[in-house]
């Protein structure tokens, strides 16, 4: 199992990386919420990672923290969520709205996550109300990212961001709508998808 990487960050790509770690190349799918946190194209990086095998591709899932790490491998527990929709559970909701979700029995952030209906989030609370009750003290650990920096505008900005979005489970007419929605000269792909995703929250 390939349990943490330290590298430079040689693609950024929503949702997916390419991670350069001694001259070989290993390419993740992160989370929205770890992709806020990255630095720039060229800088050092450090990620816990998640390994998924299957008969047909070998899967890597980067993380910022520990604690997001632990909570994908909680969400693909369960019955009927995969790696995808884990991850886009975890891109709509950071880790501690997620447990104040489960907490409350609160549904309506969840159902705005493409592939979550009404019964579908009720479950999902369900099943993971038992399985949070550690999380409730549990600190918040400091990431092992620095926080992103002003990143130059790029004219694919916005092609990138609604990528990410379709990659996420959104529509495209839809996703194309939420971009273009918070669309603004000198935004990041990320910063995009960080404003399109709380508008459509």
């Amino acid at each position: 199992m390939i349990g943490r990487l330290r590298g430079t960050l040689a693609e950024k790509q929503p949702p997916y990386l390419l991670l350069d770690v001694n001259g070989v190349g290993y390419e993740l799918e992160v989370p929205m919420t770890t992709l806020y946190r990255l630095p720039g194209v060229g800088e050092a990086v450090t990620l816990h990672t998640h390994l998924v095998v299957r008969e047909d591709a070998q899967l890597l899932y980067g993380f910022a923290e520990k604690r997001e790490r632990e909570l994908f491998r909680e969400l693909i527990r369960l019955n009927g969520v995969g790696p995808k929709l884990a991850l886009a559970l975890m891109s709509g909701l950071e880790v501690d709205e997620l447990v104040r979700c489960v907490q409350a029995q609160d549904t309506s952030a969840l159902v705005k996550v493409p592939g979550v209906g009404k019964k579908t989030a009720e479950r999902l609370l369900v099943e993971l109300k038992d399985r949070f009750k550690a999380w409730e003290s549990m600190p918040v650990i400091a990431p092992l990212v620095i926080e992103p920096r002003g990143l130059p505008a790029v004219s694919s900005a916005e092609n990138d961001a609604v990528s990410a979005l379709v990659a996420l489970g959104f529509k495209p007419q839809e996703a194309s709508r939420a971009v273009s929605a918070v669309q603004e000269e000198g935004l990041s792909s990320e910063e995009l998808i960080r404003r399109a995703l709380k508008g459509m929250a």
